[in-house]
C-alpha cells in the first residue's frame, strides 16, 4: 500500500511539473517590435483601443467598407505583434479586431471569434483570419461557423486535415512567402486540396514566417531577403483588397 501511495504522489508530481512547465513555455510568447509599439498609437486615420475583453481594435477614422476582420495571433507570438498589419488593413476601412488566446495557443480557444460577432453587432458582415497556427484555428471556426464568416485569411497558413474547405463556397486568401521555413511553400502547396478551388494565393518572394508580424526572429525559419516593412505592405494590399471583395457581395 505503501508502495503504491509513493508511486502515485511520484506520477502527479511528474505531472504538475510538466503542466507547469507548458505553461510557463506558453506564456513566454514572442514580442512586439518597437514598431509594433509604433503601430499601437492613434492617429487621424485609425483609432486604436483595447476592449473589455482585452481584444486590440483597430478602426478606421474615415469611411468604413462594413466589414470586420477577426485575427488570430500565431502560437505563442504576443497579440500586439500583429499591429503594423492590422493599422494597415484598418486604414483601408475595414474594423480590425486582434484576439488574444489562452495561453498564446490559438488552439486552446478556437471559438473566440464567436464573442467578437456577438459583441460588435454594427459590422455588416465578417471576416476571419490568422497567422500560422492562428490560421489554422481561424479556418476551423469559418468551417464552423459558415453564417457569420464569409470570408477567410490565411497568412503562412493552412487548415488542418480535419477542417476540409475543398466543397465550400467561402472566399479564401492564402498569402505565403517564399522564404518561409515553417509553413514552407511545399506545405501551401500541399495543403491546395484542402482549400476551395477559387482560392486566391498571393506568394510573397522574400519574404518569410516572421514577418506576417512584427517580432523579430523565429527559431526555423529562414532569412528574408526583402524588409519586414515591404513584406507588412504587400500583406496588407493583399488582405485589404480580399475584404474589399467580401465587402461587395450580395
Amino acid at each position: 500500500m505503501r508502495l503504491l501511495k509513493r508511486i502515485l504522489v511520484t506520477l502527479l508530481l511528474v505531472i504538475g511539473l510538466a503542466v507547469g512547465g507548458f505553461v510557463a513555455w506558453a506564456n513566454t510568447p514572442a514580442r512586439p517590435s518597437a514598431e509594433a509599439y509604433a503601430a499601437m498609437r492613434s492617429n487621424d486615420e485609425v483609432k486604436v483601443s483595447l476592449d473589455a475583453a482585452g481584444r486590440l481594435l483597430f478602426e478606421p477614422i474615415g469611411a468604413q467598407n462594413g466589414i470586420g476582420f477577426i485575427l488570430y495571433p500565431g502560437g505563442r507570438v504576443d497579440p500586439r505583434a500583429y499591429a503594423p498589419l492590422a493599422r494597415g488593413i484598418a486604414a483601408r476601412g475595414s474594423v480590425v479586431v486582434i484576439v488574444p488566446m489562452l495561453l498564446n495557443l490559438a488552439i486552446l480557444s478556437p471559438a473566440r471569434a464567436q464573442d467578437v460577432v456577438d459583441t460588435y453587432q454594427g459590422i455588416r458582415a465578417w471576416a476571419i483570419g490568422g497567422h500560422s497556427l492562428g490560421g489554422s484555428m481561424a479556418a476551423r471556426f469559418a468551417r464552423l461557423h459558415t453564417r457569420e464568416i464569409k470570408g477567410l485569411v490565411l497568412w503562412a497558413s493552412y487548415p488542418a486535415s480535419t477542417d476540409d474547405l475543398s466543397a465550400s463556397a467561402l472566399p479564401v486568401l492564402s498569402v505565403s512567402a517564399s522564404r518561409d521555413g515553417l509553413a514552407t511553400p511545399a506545405k501551401i502547396a500541399a495543403a491546395r486540396l484542402l482549400l476551395p478551388p477559387a482560392t486566391t494565393y498571393r506568394p510573397i518572394e522574400g519574404g518569410n514566417h516572421a514577418q506576417f508580424g512584427s517580432y523579430g526572429v523565429q527559431m526555423g525559419d529562414h532569412a528574408a531577403t526583402i524588409p519586414p516593412a515591404e513584406q507588412w505592405r504587400l500583406v496588407v494590399q493583399a488582405t485589404a483588397d480580399f475584404l474589399a471583395q467580401v465587402a461587395n457581395q450580395p
